[in-house]
């Protein structure tokens, strides 16, 4: 029981802090959206850690592709240079670009890299073409360049590439009607799992290939080149989809690592808010309780 003495001082302070009911009410509001944000972040910690062992998990067959498929490409790289192929100039000729990206995201920047890449290049050669792989940077590239693109290709990363899917895309842009004096393949090298870069390709055209200075010391017959041409396109579009692929896992299970980090960040900085408003509830009801066993015993 308190004492009379103590009663009139302790009743004054009460009715200071405790006269409104609104904030009271505010503060139960108050915890329980903190306690439903708390909720909702745990539940996408959980989501961000799963993806990224998922991630982790096609990360090693993504990069044992990834070493097959140059082969490909670097073989056919090999020939050029040892052709000393170059790239027809002219201001008849055009140029045609095609983005190695992919439809899918929550993998940190790696197609805004590609976008900006091919936005600068454009920016010289306004009067290139572009082929879209991937809606990623489709949708990007529409809003600033959508009048270079004369083709693009959806379903691209739902799985590890193949040659046959290489194959199916190379014969579509060789069905394209303009000539051009080359093809710049667009992709993302990796350089290590957490680093990547835009880096282009070369895929000359008829024309480039046959009259390179030291093509002759191959013995190739000049029935072949347009399959040859067509071989090698596929062969560079292969590489750069499995390294772009491999590139694409190796960032999303970054992305999702740090993602996971800032998740429990936000957890412990709730948590420790849901404490202390919990806290000032409990010193609230308390207070009225107090008050009110003092006021009925006058």
């Amino acid at each position: 029981m308190l004492s009379r003495a103590a009663r009139p001082a302790l009743r004054a302070g009460a009715l200071a802090s405790a006269r409104p009911i609104a904030p009271n009410a505010a503060t139960f509001a108050t915890l329980r959206e903190i306690e439903d944000r708390l909720k909702s972040i745990r539940n996408i910690e959980k989501i961000t850690k799963t993806m990224k062992i998922v991630a982790s998990t096609k990360l090693t067959r993504a990069q044992r592709a990834m070493t097959e498929s140059r082969a490909y490409g670097e073989t056919s790289n090999e020939v050029f240079e040892q052709a000393e192929t170059k790239a027809l100039e002219g201001d008849d000729k055009k140029t045609l670009y095609v983005v190695a990206s992919s439809d899918k995201g929550l993998c940190g920047g790696i197609h805004s890299g590609l976008s900006k890449w091919v936005r600068r290049t454009l920016a010289e050669k306004p009067n290139a073409d572009v082929v879209v792989l991937g809606e990623k940077c489709k949708a990007q590239l529409s809003r600033s360049n959508g009048k270079n693109i004369v083709l693009s290709f959806a379903g691209v990363g739902k799985d590890i590439p193949t040659f046959a899917d290489a194959q199916a895309i190379a014969d579509q842009i060789s069905l394209l009607p303009t000539d051009y004096a080359s093809i710049v393949i667009v992709y993302n090298k990796f350089v290590n799992a957490q680093s990547y870069e835009a880096t282009p390709i070369e895929a000359f055209s008829e024309e480039a290939i046959a009259g390179s200075p030291n093509f002759s010391a191959f013995e190739f017959d000049d029935s072949v080149l347009s399959n040859m041409r067509e071989y090698a396109l596929a062969n560079s579009l292969f590489w750069a989809l499995a390294e772009g692929h491999a590139c694409e896992q190796s960032a999303r299970r970054n992305a999702m690592d740090n993602a996971s980090k800032n998740a429990g960040d936000m957890i412990n900085k709730y948590q420790i808010l849901f404490n202390r408003t919990r806290q000032a509830v409990i010193t609230g009801e308390l207070v009225e309780i107090i008050t009110g066993a003092a006021a009925s015993e006058e």
